[in-house]
């Protein structure tokens, strides 16, 4: 058993499942939020409802390219008055008004000529799931993802209540409006248990988990962070993170939580690991999901 501040669910290929902490425990689930959102938009391309590689309305970019952080749309992410603002616990800006704040047309690059992480892009993305259903993105991933896999206990924050029951206290008066794509709340064991079906192929067709897994390469090690090989492919950070070998998953983190979910396929006993760590930084919990790896090896 692997204990301390961690709150951990791992599986492994068989099904077997190992806990450590609260597993049970609601919690942010941040950017892997991104992940949902990206198998959300491949499953309605396979049902011919949005296209990956047609320029959006109006815009440059695909919705491909938005997927991989490619299409150059800005970030809030480096904004002063954006994290101010939230500490201050401001009621959370418009979309008007945030868009005015990250420059409304700007790009930060010519559309698949670079990367660069957005937040800003991914709202967009949930926009186009949206309009793609005509319905709310809690329609879509409950319909589309958490359903079929009989996920029930996940849901996508949209009001201060929303965070009243996660695991730590000091974000009970968070407002999720601030994660403008979406953030996702759940056990860590439903963020495992979501990750190991998509790798499992019980979510995408194996031509659109291809599609999903394709990834820009970005460059080597990360200081701070076990990352010795890293890339972006559609709504997954991929690369390689030391003994562990090939990590494809995605972090997380937002004020005083962080988390890693990640499947490890080049180990022996291939596994998919969901960790969650009070920390703001994203290594920390990125260390204990590969030493999670490694020891279920033993």
């Amino acid at each position: 058993m692997i204990t301390g501040e961690f709150h951990s669910t791992w599986i492994e290929r068989d099904g077997s499942t190992g806990l450590a902490g609260s597993s049970s425990s609601l919690f942010p689930w941040w950017s892997f939020t991104k992940t949902i959102l990206s198998i959300c938009a491949l499953r309605l391309a396979e049902d011919n409802l949005l296209s990956l590689d047609t320029l959006r309305p109006n815009r440059p970019y695909t919705l491909r390219q938005l997927l991989q952080h490619r299409a150059g749309v800005p970030d809030y992410g480096s904004l002063k008055a954006y994290h101010e603002a939230v500490a201050r616990k401001d009621t959370p800006w418009s979309r008007n008004r945030l868009l005015d704040a990250v420059g409304r047309d700007r790009l930060d690059l010519p559309p698949g000529t670079g990367w660069g992480y957005s937040n800003v892009g991914y709202m967009f993305v949930r926009e186009a799931i949206e309009d793609a259903t005509g319905g709310s993105l809690s329609a879509a991933v409950e319909r589309l993802i958490f359903t079929p896999l009989g996920i029930y206990g996940v849901r996508l924050a949209v009001a201060v209540s929303d965070f009243e029951e996660v695991f730590w206290d000091e974000l009970h008066d968070y407002d999720p409006r601030w994660v403008y794509h979406g953030c996702l709340v759940g056990t860590p064991t439903d963020a495992a248990k979501v990750l190991h079906a998509l790798f499992s192929g019980a979510i995408l067709t194996p031509q659109s988990l291809h599609q999903m897994m394709q990834r820009h390469e970005l460059g080597g090690a990360v200081p701070g962070r076990p990352w010795t090989r890293c890339g972006y492919a559609l709504g997954l950070m991929s690369g390689e993170m030391g003994a562990a070998g090939t990590a494809i998953g995605h972090s997380g983190g937002g004020p005083f939580g962080v988390n890693a979910v990640y499947h490890f396929p080049d180990l022996n006993m291939p596994v998919t690991v969901a960790t969650f760590a009070s920390s703001v930084d994203e290594g920390v919990a990125e260390r204990e999901a590969v030493a999670i790896a490694l020891r279920s090896q033993e």
